[in-house]
């Protein structure tokens, strides 16, 4: 014990290795020792004692044992702020009560008292995710989940795109314009939050399943324990967002659904579940078939409260109705004469690069097959791959959420002119069928090629767009675009002048190193880069917005102001 207090009295001579609590930076000095700090090693050589304990001689020379001091740091009874004091506990506590003093089941898992930013650009895709523990990393979590500066900001509806001069807002002063945003989605709940806290009535979310990859290429290639930590976050911002009447509904497959149910269970409390409603969307299977079908997704639905709740009955009832090829025998009046008779089908209907007439004959016999279903919490409602809304002549977008699903989710939890939130936008569809349903909406998505699609599917819809300021995000980006290591050069000129680097990167040595890096693979190259990168930076946070660093023009200010409603 007397080498601890030795090396710690020392230690904290130096004033960056202490925190405001007086404790000292236990991360902090193991960073320095990996990179060899010439400051830290000159402190340990001024005493003696830690010369002779972490030094040793070699042929004249005195050489750091960098391994030795690395793991005294780490030994459990070492630095009370240190991780090892709660790496036993991460994951096992409900409440700040460890499980043992409780009787409830609890899902755990490695990471799950960590917040995960969890990108979801293409651009962020092979990145290393940062898990911030909650206990250790406060003040990083703060920053990264502070609400963001907003940009590119305009009014979108039939005549095209304009300047925004305001946000609309009801007596309430609650914004009531459908809303478009574009970034990352846990940073977007936190920002919507300053807004919206307690008023969205319904939530519905289709997120990526944890499968290895989906058809609008989410960065969904996360572990089991990485995903669950990825959807926790999400779910606590999302509650903070629902009124108290207000529903969640969460869907999924196979893969994860199971765990999301323990999982809700936790954020939404156990009581507050409702109903599981399994949507099959296919018809029988192959006949060369070795298992059960997988022909089924499952939405989860919880209710803010227990005893409140928006349920409206008899706008979604269904009656003796048959879904085929994305149509039912209950459309509306104007269409159903003419396409209701077995083997005809809209021509907007067919299946995406299928023969028409193959498709017909196949869901005429499927017509055939189809059982009718009155009102359960088991619907068949086939996938199509094109969507038509009726009454309004619409065309259809490929989706992979009929029309016809969603319509009935928002009918049964919302009401005309409540607000409808969707932070896995996907190609909008949420978004779509609530205006359709008048109702307001709020989309977030990150994925650039998403929003074209929501872009070119909304063109008679009335919204506002915009975008979280990015910062270090632009400099991940570019690297991502770089196509040779000349390209990747120039980009870290760029990021040593402006960007925020991790407190342990060393400029000089970087440049020392500059050949090694060169001699790298070109993936390699790139996520060195953004390892470098400091990630609490990627947006800029409303407490920058007049931080002359960040550059924010006079309409970001101006917008930005206006939506968080700031007077200065």
């Amino acid at each position: 014990m007397k080498l601890f207090k030795i090396l710690e009295t020392q230690l904290k001579k130096e004033n960056n290795y202490v925190a405001d609590n007086g404790e000292l930076k236990k991360w902090v000095v193991i960073n320095k020792a990996q990179n060899f700090d010439e400051e830290l090693l000159a402190l340990l050589l001024d005493n003696a004692e830690l010369k002779s304990k972490f030094f040793k001689t070699v042929s004249g020379a005195t050489v750091f044992n960098q391994n030795l001091f690395i793991q005294f740091l780490e030994q459990k009874n070492y630095l009370n702020d240190s991780y090892t004091q709660y790496k036993n506990k991460v994951g096992l506590t409900i409440g700040n009560k460890f499980l043992k003093q409780r009787n409830e089941v609890s899902l755990v898992w490695p990471f799950k008292d960590c917040v995960l930013e969890g990108g979801q650009s293409r651009e962020e895709d092979k990145r290393e995710e940062i898990f911030f523990n909650e206990i250790l990393a406060q003040d990083e979590i703060t920053q990264l989940l502070d609400p963001k500066v907003l940009t590119n900001v305009k009014r979108i509806d039939t005549s095209g795109e304009k300047p925004l001069d305001q946000f609309n807002r009801n007596a309430d002063s609650t914004i009531t314009d459908n809303l478009i945003v574009k970034g990352n989605n846990l940073l977007a709940l936190h920002t919507l939050k300053e807004e919206f806290a307690g008023k969205v009535k319904l939530i519905y979310i289709d997120p990526p399943y944890n499968t290895g990859g989906d058809s609008f290429g989410y960065n969904d290639r996360f572990n089991h324990s990485s995903w669950l930590t990825f959807m926790k976050n999400r779910l606590e911002a999302a509650k903070e967002l629902l009124s108290n009447d207000g529903s969640i509904l969460v869907q999924a497959d196979w893969n994860e659904i199971h765990y999301v149910k323990i999982l809700l269970d936790s954020v939404f409390d156990r009581e507050n579940f409702r109903n599981e409603i399994i949507w099959a969307y296919h018809g029988p299977g192959s006949p060369k078939m070795k298992q059960y079908n997988r022909k089924h997704d499952n939405i989860l639905w919880y209710s803010k409260s227990n005893n409140n709740w928006v349920f409206n009955g008899d706008d979604v009832r269904m009656t003796s109705e048959v879904h085929v090829g994305g149509f039912n025998n209950e459309m509306s009046a104007d269409v159903s004469d003419e396409y209701t008779n077995k083997g005809k089908i809209p021509e907007d209907w067919w299946e995406a690069g299928r023969d028409k007439n193959e498709f017909v004959e196949e869901m005429s016999a499927l017509y055939d097959e189809y059982e009718k279903v009155q009102n359960k919490d088991w619907w068949k409602i086939a996938v199509a791959a094109r969507i038509r809304v009726d009454g309004k002549k619409r065309s259809g977008y490929l989706t992979e959420k009929p029309y016809k699903l969603i319509e009935r989710l928002i009918k049964a939890h919302s009401n005309e002119n409540d607000i409808v939130l969707d932070f896995f936008a996907g190609s909008g569809t949420t978004g779509f069928v609530s205006d359709y349903l008048n109702r307001q909406f709020i989309l977030v998505e990150q994925l650039e090629n998403t929003h074209s699609i929501i872009k070119d599917r909304s063109k008679e819809i009335n919204y506002v767009y915009l975008e979280l300021k990015k910062y270090n995000q632009t400099f991940i980006e570019q690297i991502e675009e770089a196509k040779d290591t000349k390209a990747l050069l120039k980009i870290w000129e760029l990021m040593k002048e402006k960007s925020f680097l991790n407190y342990n990167v060393d400029i000089k040595k970087q440049d020392e190193h500059i050949e090694e890096f060169k001699a790298l693979e070109l993936a390699e190259q790139k996520q060195h880069l953004c390892e470098l990168l400091n990630k609490n930076q990627l947006y800029v946070n409303l407490a920058s917005l007049n931080d002359k660093q960040f550059k924010c023009t006079e309409e970001e200010k101006r917008i930005t102001k206006d939506f968080y409603q700031l007077t200065k």
